[in-house]
């Protein structure tokens, strides 16, 4: 049998990976012709047709799914061995963070000091984004892990894993005195709470919901200092983990209303298989971080 031309596999894989020729062209830098071009001279080289159309979408047909599953472990196992490489012959240790936008950058910080903590040479990178578009940055090698607040869907994200590194309690914050009992209290002023699109801003809808409240949501944000200065300029309550409360209660206008203990703010490491042998990773999985929390 003749050699395998890689750079058509490799397109392939990636048309594949992005679900249409023309974003595989766009990543790859190529024009949609080319990469359609190199594609059937793999067909030509395997006979066999490796896509089919599904109405506007392109998908592998049978032969495409055996030939992309044995890509995939190529090419990922390819990508490992350049992950190793690169952070083992750099002058510093390299580590890329992609950090979730709606996580305290306080405590993130706090994590990846303490994780770093013994590694002088270690250059970090840190890239905030939503949890979703961290998640693709990752699967495409772009990052070495991600420290979001929710895990990852191994079903929906095959070779991406996750694990819990701690949680806290969150809390109300506000300025003026309530006389009804906390939570009714919540429906008398005007509340500002993290976006409905993170985790936690989920949690506390269905807590809202459970509890039978209709409060007054007038902004929605993913930064506590943010939150805590429009609070003050619009006399308005808002959530923010328990853990800040010595930073946020730091004068006569606010005050901590009430713990709830039934949300918490959650903090999960995740990263490819492939990068459990870096250093930091390891570590962080490996580390009990629950005195950062407390």
């Amino acid at each position: 049998m003749s050699h395998l031309n890689y750079n058509h596999l490799y397109y392939f894989w990636m048309v594949c990976k992005q679900g249409s020729v023309s974003k595989a062209a766009e990543a790859l830098f190529l024009t949609p012709q080319t990469v359609t071009g190199q594609i059937k001279a793999l067909e030509m080289r395997l006979d066999g047709k490796l896509t089919k159309r599904d109405g506007r979408n392109l998908v592998p047909t049978e032969l495409g799914q055996l030939v992309f599953q044995y890509a995939d472990k190529m090419f990922d196992l390819s990508y490992e061995m350049l992950d190793i490489v690169n952070y083992r012959q750099q002058a510093n240790l390299l580590l890329d963070v992609g950090v979730a936008d709606a996580l305290s950058k306080r405590l993130v910080s706090k994590i990846l000091l303490r994780a770093g903590a013994q590694t002088e040479n270690l250059h970090l990178r840190c890239f905030e984004s939503t949890h979703e578009l961290l998640l693709e940055q990752l699967s495409q090698h772009k990052l070495d892990m991600i420290l979001s607040d929710c895990p990852v869907d191994s079903s929906q994200s095959p070779g991406l894993y996750s694990k819990k590194i701690g949680e806290c309690a969150m809390s109300f914050f506000g300025a003026a005195s309530f006389e009804t009992p906390f939570p009714a209290c919540i429906e008398e002023y005007k509340l500002l709470v993290p976006g409905r699109r993170t985790a936690m801003g989920r949690k506390l809808t269905q807590w809202f919901d459970h509890q039978g409240l209709q409060p007054c949501i007038v902004g929605e944000f993913d930064d506590a200092a943010l939150m805590k200065a429009f609070a003050e300029y619009h006399q308005a309550v808002f959530v923010a983990p328990t853990i800040y409360r010595h930073e946020l209660v730091d004068s006569d206008h606010l005050k901590e209303i009430a713990q709830v203990h039934d949300i918490s703010d959650e903090y999960y490491v995740i990263f490819a298989e492939r990068m459990i042998q870096h250093p930091i990773v390891k570590r962080i999985c490996e580390s009990d971080l629950s005195d950062l929390f407390a």
